[in-house]
């Protein structure tokens, strides 16, 4: 039995190597995160494994698949993750240098029940984390995270013996080849992978070759120190060097991927940016005539195209909003069925017959080639130009502290709900809908809307707005209705950005 964690510990002095440092706060929604050596130490990383196969012996299961990304030290985190999953009398199979979906392949591969990935995902150097799960194709969510919590924090977990460690070999081959088997061009596409020189590196270029297409390379090199920026397609400077490269080779677009695999971001043909909502309702146009009467579940900031395009109508297919954040989208995709899920960030999630519904940016690279494919004569910037227009905002996010946001949110909630039930008009246009799954997604008669949430991380709210009118009307949902309803608490203080 380890020592109870502490949250105070300082390297150089003696406890910090005698006793494990874990900070509460490295428990996050739906993974953990920390600084390595300040906020967790390999003592504390080894209680964290103890715990955590803890409760994988309190669910009933013990065979756990580990792997590990990139980074200097996530070998070492790996290992001391290992030690504690081993002593919590746990089955270990170490499938090695892996991307997060690797590893949940793996679980089905290796009829795993349990998974532990260690990775920072996209996070600079010196983050580490771990991505958990116990029933794939889901990871941990807060319900999870919260028993998780308690248990590695009591310091009171019991070792147990019979546990085990074997070395598996042939994984990372055989998750290649499953995801190259969801793609098989007949029409030429040259292709630029980008991977910032993140763990992606090591596997997708293949797959994307083996899935026919003409792959050029971009920053696939593995280096941990990440020179040229880091591996997260969402940020402007791996945006632009995706647009760069896609101009300078003539490429019908480019894939970014991000540090461990699991988010896809696209450029088109033109060097322009498709942002995730936009790609996954191309995707789900493209799906709807295949499946017809298929559900789709994307989160509350994502565009309010999907419930009004005519292409989804025509096909019965149905649309359902739900919680911003992986772990959520997935859960959903799963529990109802649906054919595929889509967040925002990234994320896309493909159930059977297309994928096994655990989120990996090669499943969804074959879903977009494939995409492409059907569509001969044309180019991605030509599907992107089919869709409906929609006047999207930034992502707004004004602090509000951490003790006061979800009050905050409730009350906004409540003004909201009485505008609605008052039967009263924002900017001339009456309230249609209220979603209340996730902060409060107010959907007007012509299909704008405007979302305020808290976020899962930060002291923060969410705010997003989108007009089906023009950019003008966009800025003024913000401007003359969003801001000034906010500017009522004085709990919500500045905007990191605003439109």
């Amino acid at each position: 039995m380890l020592p109870k964690p502490r949250a105070d510990l300082v390297p150089g002095e003696l406890a910090y190597e005698t006793t494990p440092l874990v900070k509460a706060t490295g428990f996050r929604e739906y993974d953990a995160r920390w600084l390595l050596g300040s906020e967790i130490n390999l003592l504390g990383v080894q209680a964290l494994g103890l715990g955590l196969g803890a409760y994988f012996q309190e669910v009933g299961q013990r065979r756990v698949v580990v792997g590990h990304d990139f980074r200097s030290y996530s070998l070492s985190v790996k290992q001391a993750l290992t030690l504690g999953l081993i002593q919590a009398g746990c089955e270990v199979l170490d499938i090695g240098l892996a991307l997060s979906p690797t590893a949940y392949f793996a679980q089905f591969d290796l009829e795993a029940p349990c998974v532990a990935m260690v990775t920072a995902s996209h996070n600079e150097n010196g983050w580490t984390g771990v991505k958990m799960g116990v029933s794939p194709p889901l990871t941990f969510g807060p319900d999870e995270i919260g028993r998780l919590k308690q248990l590695v924090l009591s310091g009171e977990v019991q070792t147990r013996p019979g546990g085990t460690l074997a070395q598996t070999e042939g994984v990372a081959e055989r998750y290649i080849a499953d995801a190259a088997s969801r793609c098989a061009l007949e029409r030429p596409l040259r292709v630029v992978c980008a991977c910032g020189n993140g763990t992606a590196g090591a596997f997708a270029p293949e797959a994307l070759r083996r899935m026919g297409a003409e792959v050029i390379e971009l920053n696939c090199d593995l280096d941990w120190t990440f020179p040229n920026y880091n591996p997260n397609p969402e940020d402007t400077e791996m945006l632009h060097a995706m647009s760069v490269a896609v101009k300078e080779h003539g490429a019908d677009l480019a894939l970014g991927f991000d540090g461990d695999g699991d988010r896809c971001g696209v450029v088109d043909d033109e060097g322009e940016e498709i942002f995730a909502d936009k790609m996954g309702l191309m995707l789900a146009r493209d799906l709807a005539p295949l499946h017809r009467g298929a559900t789709f579940v994307v989160d509350v900031k994502s565009t309010g195209l999907y419930a009004t395009d005519p292409v989804l109508a025509a096909h019965g297919a149905r649309t359902v909003y739900w919680k911003t954040g992986h772990s959520y989208i997935k859960r959903k995709t799963a529990e109802i069925g649906a054919l595929a899920g889509f967040e925002k960030s990234g994320h896309f999630f493909f159930n059977k017959p297309l994928g096994r519904g655990y989120d990996c940016a090669l499943t969804a690279a074959a879903a977009i080639l494939a995409m492409l494919d059907r569509n001969p004569g044309k180019k991605l910037s030509d599907l992107k130009r089919a869709l409906p227009v929609a006047f999207t905002s930034l992502t707004m996010s004004p602090h509000c502290d951490d003790e006061l946001k979800y009050d905050v949110l409730k009350e906004v909630i409540a003004v909201y709900q009485g505008l609605a039930d008052r039967g009263e008009s924002i900017l001339g246009r009456r309230i249609k809908d209220l979603l209340t799954v996730n902060g409060i997604r107010v959907t007007l008669d012509d299909g704008s809307w405007l979302l305020v949430r808290a976020s899962s991380n930060k002291p923060e709210l969410v705010v997003v707005v989108e007009s089906m009118r023009s950019t003008d009307d966009m800025r003024d949902l913000f401007h003359k209705e969003v801001k000034p309803r906010l500017a009522q608490w004085p709990a919500i203080g500045r905007y990191n950005q605003e439109i």
